[in-house]
Parts: structure tokens; C-alpha cells; sequence
């Protein structure tokens, strides 16, 4: 219960950096639905307006159409304002495994898509380098499960099929997750992102590198920002 009151600091605290008349790009996770609820109270409540929201999965879309959050498209809004999503990880620069959630693909569309990308966690999620507390997701679609496994324990991973309730998790996309773990964490972030993306079959990966400009961070000091202020 303090973890999750940790996220929902970091969460109603980012979202300050929103303003009326933004678009808004929704992240997905345990952490993000803070943020979807709390932009919710803020136009329920009158203090912002004339938001419109881009969801990074179904999930996300099903909870802001429940707190009343208008929600649009790439295709209407190909640019977006403010990003505001969760992290597996966070290094003291700012690069982030993301992916935990299932929706690595989308978040990577909408960050891309995105002036500012806030991440936001609570302090657990700090580490000195990436690889050593959450595994790396990587995306696949299913015809090429073997053979990129076979390429990515040839990378050093050591990856896991991803699964709910005994069935293989499939994402929004349709496709798989392999859950990469690493013994020693990740030296070379930036080549294992490249070699990575190098294979067929391999969609997307959770490895956001210098992609966020700010991270709000919540814990048992309170408030801490990395990066440019909100």
C-alpha cells in the first residue's frame, strides 16, 4: 500500500505539468492509472479543459473513458504535447526498460509522437544500470518466436515467454512477449537496442533511451525530479 501511494504522488504530480488545450498521450501500467484517474478529476473538477487524450492500449483507453477523459487518435492529433507513463526502470540519465505492462509498442509510438515525455515512479524503480531489476521485453509476433529467442540467447539474454494464466500473453497488437533477463544487467544499452531491432520478427523492444525529459519519482523523502523541471 505505501508503493501505491508513492505512484500516486509521482502520478498527481506530473500531471501539473498539463495545461488546457494539450493533447495528452496516456501511458499504461499500475503507475499511469494514477495519472489517467488524476487528469480525470482535474477536468471533472473544472480545472483543466478542452483535453484530449491518446491511449497506449485498450486498458488505458477503457479506464480514461470511464473518468471522462475525451480521447482522439494519431491520425487526428499526430502531435502530442505531454507524455505521462510509468518505467520498469530508471537510470540516473533517464533511460528506461519499459514493457511490463504489455503495451511497449504503443508507448513507444506515442513517445516518439511526443514534445515532452514525463516518466513517472515510485523509488524502487531507480537503478545505476539498466537490466539489473526488471527483465527487457521484447515484442514479437508469434511466427518468429523461436528463432528470435535463439537470437536473443545469442545476445546474452537469457528470454521468457511471457504468460497470463498459463496461455501466452498476447498484446494489443496480437503479438507475443519474450521477458529478457540478464545476469549482470545491461553494459551496452544502445547496441543491444540496435541488435535488437536488427532481427525479422522482432516488433518492438522496451529499452527508451534517451527518450523522457523529465521523471518525477516518488518515495519515502518525498518528491524527486530528474531531468528538466516540470
Amino acid at each position: 500500500m505505501i508503493v501505491e501511494e508513492f505512484k500516486r504522488q509521482a502520478a498527481e504530480t506530473a500531471v501539473t505539468a498539463i495545461q488546457s488545450g494539450m493533447v495528452v498521450g496516456l501511458g499504461t501500467g499500475s503507475t499511469a492509472v494514477f495519472a489517467v484517474r488524476a487528469l480525470g478529476k482535474l477536468l471533472q473538477d473544472g480545472r483543466l479543459h478542452t483535453i484530449v487524450a491518446i491511449p497506449t492500449s485498450e486498458a488505458t483507453a477503457r479506464e480514461a473513458e470511464r473518468v471522462g477523459i475525451p480521447l482522439t487518435t494519431l491520425d487526428q492529433h499526430p502531435l502530442i504535447d505531454v507524455g505521462i507513463d510509468g518505467a520498469d526502470e530508471i537510470t540516473p540519465t533517464l533511460d528506461l526498460i519499459k514493457g511490463l505492462g504489455g503495451a511497449l509498442l504503443r508507448e513507444k509510438i506515442i513517445t516518439l509522437a511526443t514534445k515532452r515525455f514525463i516518466v513517472i515512479a515510485d523509488s524502487s524503480k531507480k537503478v545505476p544500470r539498466l537490466g539489473i531489476r526488471a527483465p527487457l521485453p521484447v515484442e514479437v509476433i508469434p511466427f518468429a518466436r523461436q528463432p528470435v529467442h535463439d537470437y536473443l540467447v545469442s545476445l546474452g539474454a537469457r528470454p521468457v515467454l511471457r504468460a497470463r494464466q498459463g496461455q501466452p500473453f498476447i498484446t494489443d497488437e496480437g503479438n507475443i512477449i519474450l521477458d529478457c533477463h540478464f545476469d549482470n544487467g545491461i553494459p551496452d544499452p544502445l547496441w543491444l537496442a540496435q541488435a535488437i531491432k536488427q532481427r525479422p520478427g522482432v516488433v518492438e523492444h522496451g529499452l527508451f533511451l534517451g527518450l523522457a525529459q523529465t521523471a518525477v519519482i516518488a518515495g519515502t523523502t518525498g518528491i524527486e525530479l530528474l531531468g528538466q523541471p516540470l
